[in-house]
């Protein structure tokens, strides 16, 4: 849908909700009638969501192995070399 088709009122509600997710860095999610229809989230760098990501992975598991000894055969295999250090 084309943003400036949208008429006045609801342009700037969805503006002022843009605004929060862009100065929050929080998701706000959009409901009808009370139930959940869309979510509008921050945009982050791919960088920045492979962080997140890793650190996610890292509470949830509990490694027995260092990051590299685990990454080490795949990266291998697959012709990668992981530097020392990192």
């Amino acid at each position: 849908m084309d943003f400036q088709k949208l008429p006045n009122r609801r342009r700037i509600v969805a503006a002022a909700i843009l605004d929060d997710v862009a100065k929050t860095h929080r998701e706000v999610v959009i409901a009808k009638r009370g139930k959940p229809v869309a979510r509008v989230v921050p945009a982050i760098s791919d960088q920045q969501r492979e962080e997140e990501l890793l650190a996610t992975l890292r509470c949830r598991a509990r490694m027995l192995v260092s990051e590299k000894e685990f990454l080490n055969p795949l990266t291998a295999e697959a012709g990668w070399h992981l530097r020392d250090g990192g």
